[in-house]
């Protein structure tokens, strides 16, 4: 899949490469777990580093039914781009403008008073009825009301849909354990939520929407899917419970390949120390190459010694430090030549390094690996766009 890549590229040096069609494939796995509850696709953070527009329309190909973003831009650049399907966003601090979310018919996730009275206001402002769903805070004690604020959020709304300002069209959660299935918080938070909802429908919110599950929950808890499931990780192919078994087990594909074309390679002796503090020596005589991408572009330092990658067909690791734009690998004698490919992760169908690898290498997480990729790395995207 890759060999054509530089070529699309013109001289980048290091690109991310999207495969559409697996998000679109993805997607359709998400929809047989979630049963009769609907599809949202989680594209904040620039679709997980995937790249926004294009992976919301993948997944809206593949069968989504909304989008959800984290920040109101976010939301706001799918409209702009002619995105029409229901978007939600839930992550907003004080002082910002509400206005052109409601004019957009954008749901605005709410967590607090201060926010369902602003998005109030903004919709008297534009003469429009702004959809707020509220936000409860369940156990992950993050955003979200929490306590007595529930009840409180609770009355502000219905002050709020009594005068016609807005309407509730949603109650969500979100889960601490998920990706612990057995955890105790797990059903715990289930019946929280449930009083919630209760809560709601008591004060008469027309809910078209109650969610709570992530990616693991959607994966390993169909409890819990109630009228929407709401995953990230999983719609780009990467397995969120990575203890209970990797993308293949859930017949997920990764979506994102990342590769770099080597600059330099060169006969060193043994006992050359490498690159910056040489933490890393030569044991022998070797070729040394020069992978030109380093944590300017989102490649973690933390993979400095650590991280794997393949060269032509075989497997090996970052030697010493991982640099701003360039990190060295000792590959021993094979014979590699400057523009020869550089595979830093990808599906790993052919035995090459994933994600879920450097996340190990680097004691992270999946998700921050994909998601950290600079908008320096050029994106190309295959499959049907």
């Amino acid at each position: 899949m890759n060999a054509h890549i530089p070529h699309l590229l013109g001289a980048a040096p290091a690109r991310v490469a999207v495969d559409l069609d697996a998000i679109a494939h993805n997607i359709g796995v998400l929809q047989r777990h979630a049963g009769d509850a609907m599809v949202m696709a989680v594209v904040k953070g620039d679709a997980y580093g995937h790249g926004l527009l294009p992976s919301a329309r993948a997944a809206l190909r593949g069968g989504a039914h909304w989008l959800g973003v984290a920040q109101l831009h976010e939301a706001l650049a799918l409209r702009h781009a002619g995105v029409t399907a229901p978007v939600l966003s839930w992550l907003h601090a004080p002082g910002i403008d509400f206005a052109p979310a409601v004019t957009a018919g954008i749901d605005i996730g709410v967590p607090a008073v201060w926010e369902v009275d602003a998005v109030a206001a903004a919709a008297r402002q534009v003469g429009r009825t702004a959809r707020v769903q509220l936000k409860v805070d369940t156990g992950l004690a993050r955003n979200g009301a929490f306590g007595p604020d529930w009840p409180r959020l609770v009355e502000a709304a219905q002050r709020h849909v009594a005068d016609g300002t807005i309407t509730v069209t949603g109650v969500f959660t979100h889960f601490a354990c998920a990706d612990v299935p057995h955890h105790p918080t797990v059903q715990a938070q289930q019946v929280r939520f449930a009083d919630a909802v209760a809560d709601c429908e008591r004060a008469g919110f027309a809910l078209e929407v109650r969610h709570m599950s992530n990616s693991a929950a959607t994966l390993t808890t169909p409890s819990a899917a109630w009228d929407m499931v709401r995953p990230g990780l999983a719609v780009y192919g990467l397995s969120p419970v990575p203890d209970i078994g990797g993308p293949s087990r859930f017949d997920l594909i990764p979506a994102m390949t990342m590769t770099a074309n080597v600059t330099v390679a060169k006969r060193v002796p043994a006992g050359q120390g490498v690159s910056y503090g040489h933490t890393y020596v030569t044991p022998r005589e070797t070729t040394l190459i020069d992978v030109p991408c380093g944590y300017a572009d989102g490649v973690p330092r933390a993979a400095s010694s650590k991280g794997p990658v393949q060269v032509r067909g075989e497997r090996f690791t970052v030697a010493g430090r991982v640099c701003m734009d360039q990190f060295v690998v000792d590959v021993g004698d094979l014979p590699v030549q400057a523009g020869d490919e550089v595979v830093l992760f990808g599906n790993g169908a052919d035995g090459g390094p994933t994600a879920q690898d450097w996340a190990e290498a680097t004691d992270t997480i999946s998700y921050e690996i994909v998601a950290r990729m600079s908008s320096r790395l050029p994106r190309v995207y295959l499959g049907e766009q």
